[in-house]
């Protein structure tokens, strides 16, 4: 695991609203800043596999830390990170400030949000999940056990903000996902990229993020309102 290094960043982070007492949101370490969180949770998606999620940058598989404000993750195998009081219901809005650093050519991995989360520690796990790459593009699959299907495939947006030799240090994307009644909305930058009906998909339970293969991000935020 290389060391992260030249991390310099100033992030302001308002909110309007109130989150459930336990929820992580971002504006607070789960307890000691630039260790590994408290109260958080990671599925891998390879079943059984040995990970070392630590706080040493140098022997972690998986870089995961407080750093307010936000969470610094560099991974490491593809996976689920949630904490355990961070839920929704019903009609919600879920918005993340992330931000993507140097990709070292590794354009095609994936970054993003997942929502109705269901049984992550089991074989029925189950979960929507809402992604960009490095080249452009976004994805919205769900996964049901070891299976995943796709709701949206890749597709090319132009509201993504891409990490490219001209980015002075990272890419910043806002994401967000609004569920009110029977729609799902997922926008990016303040741009609508997908709208469609929830039908029966489950958008109830844990929220979080999904980060794949070999990626470094700050994660400024996480924020769930109605």
């Amino acid at each position: 695991m290389k060391k992260v290094t030249g991390f310099i960043l100033a992030v302001f982070l308002t909110t309007s609203f109130t989150l459930a007492q336990n929820a992580a949101d971002g504006s607070k370490p789960q307890g000691e800043n630039l260790k590994v969180p408290n109260g958080w949770e990671w599925r891998f998606d390879k079943a059984g596999a040995d990970v070392n999620v630590g706080s040493d940058s140098e022997s972690a598989d998986v870089f995961f830390v407080n750093m307010t404000p936000g969470w610094h993750i560099t991974t490491g195998p593809a996976g689920i990170y949630y904490h355990a009081e961070n839920k929704a219901e019903g009609d919600f809005t879920l918005d993340s400030k992330i931000y993507l650093f140097d990709t070292k050519g590794r354009n095609r991995e994936a970054f993003g949000l997942f929502i109705g989360g269901q049984d992550l520690k089991s074989d029925d796990q189950s979960y929507i999940y809402f992604l960009l790459r490095n080249t452009g593009e976004f994805l919205i699959k769900k996964r049901t056990g070891s299976e995943t299907s796709t709701i949206k495939g890749w597709t090319k947006t132009d509201a993504m903000t891409m990490f490219t030799e001209e980015t002075e240090s990272t890419a910043e994307n806002n994401f967000q996902v609004k569920v009110a009644g029977n729609e799902i909305i997922f926008s990016l930058n303040g741009e609508v990229l997908s709208s469609m009906e929830k039908g029966e998909l489950n958008t109830d339970g844990h929220y979080g993020f999904r980060v794949n293969h070999s990626i470094n991000l700050h994660i400024s935020s996480l924020i769930l309102s109605e």
